[in-house]
């Protein structure tokens, strides 16, 4: 079977940091051609639009788009249009109600349309899920706080409206809480801290509960300096069970459950090439659903500017 013909839109730093070592390592995938206003990547077909790049190339099969969120739904659309297979990056767009839209042009052109939550392919990720289908959880204690000078260096359209700010990461927690546990999650509060000179939070806590009433904190921090902490704990009837790094490592009361090598992106794109020989549509809107949630009920506390 021919593999995918590719093209990568955008060319920053999830792109190149993720995205290019995952598509050399699926053989399934060749990359073809990138389209970014600002970058060129050796070996390959470049433009600097995606209006450009399916103008110019005829015989692509799907694009990435791994562009700030504010842009992928008219970028979606026009790849859509062009009957491409369609991979977002996540989030997948800066609002809830422009998802169903793409779902429903996918299927009308018989497309895939793929919102990779990556942290779910992270390789703890499913024996918590089977754990926590036998154990009952009793709370559950969010940590994801990062530095983003670190990972996020410049890069200001996450702190402008629809950048999601602190939830740019956050999201990745949510996308793993919803998928880990055996019952839908609401949030019931939230307090979200804006710097005066930016449009979106550096921090939040968070409260959220399972229908049955299971009591979730999440601390969500930008301005986390030292030890980085992105972990989920567990308190559960078998034990206290800890998703750390991301979901790359699984322990029990301590003890080593799963401790591997983070390869999420591989898993993508694994995810992605079944889709496209089907051309299914994988597109969940929940952790999305959250985090909006979050912004219509959390509290606004003004913090001093945030400067790079």
């Amino acid at each position: 079977m021919s593999p995918i013909r590719l093209a990568l839109v955008g060319l920053g730093k999830i792109a190149r940091d993720q995205h290019l070592p995952a598509i050399a390592a699926t053989p399934e995938i060749e990359l073809v051609a990138v389209a970014s206003r600002n970058a060129r990547l050796a070996g390959v077909d470049c433009f600097r639009s995606i209006e450009e790049l399916l103008a110019e190339v005829s015989d692509i099969d799907a694009v990435a788009l791994c562009t700030p969120p504010i842009v992928r739904r008219e970028q979606a659309m026009a790849a859509l249009a062009a009957r491409k297979h369609v991979l977002l990056e996540k989030p997948p767009g800066p609002t809830v109600g422009e998802l169903n839209p793409l779902v429903a042009m996918a299927k009308r052109e018989n497309r895939t349309l793929f919102a990779a939550w990556h942290s779910r392919f992270a390789p703890a990720v499913e024996p918590a899920r089977a754990f926590l289908a036998r154990h009952r959880a009793r709370s559950v204690t969010i940590l994801w706080q990062e530095d983003v000078r670190v990972w996020h260096p410049g890069q200001d359209w996450i702190f402008e409206p629809g950048g999601l700010g602190v939830f740019d990461p956050g999201i990745n927690a949510l996308s793993i809480l919803s998928a880990i546990l055996p019952e839908p999650v609401f949030v019931s509060g939230a307090k979200l801290d804006f710097p005066a000179n930016r449009q979106a939070p550096i921090a939040a806590e968070v409260e959220l509960a399972s229908i049955s009433g299971l009591p979730i904190h999440g601390s969500f921090d930008f301005r986390q300096s030292g030890e980085q902490f992105w972990s989920i704990e567990i308190e559960t009837d078998a034990g206290r069970l800890v998703l750390a790094f991301g979901g790359a490592r699984l322990s029990l009361d301590g003890e080593p459950l799963v401790d591997e090598q983070e390869e999420e992106y591989r898993g993508v794109y694994r995810r992605f090439v079944e889709l496209v020989r089907t051309s299914g549509i994988d597109a969940d809107a929940v952790p999305l659903c959250l985090v909006a949630d979050v912004f219509m009920l959390g509290r606004r506390s003004v913090v001093e500017d945030f400067m790079w």
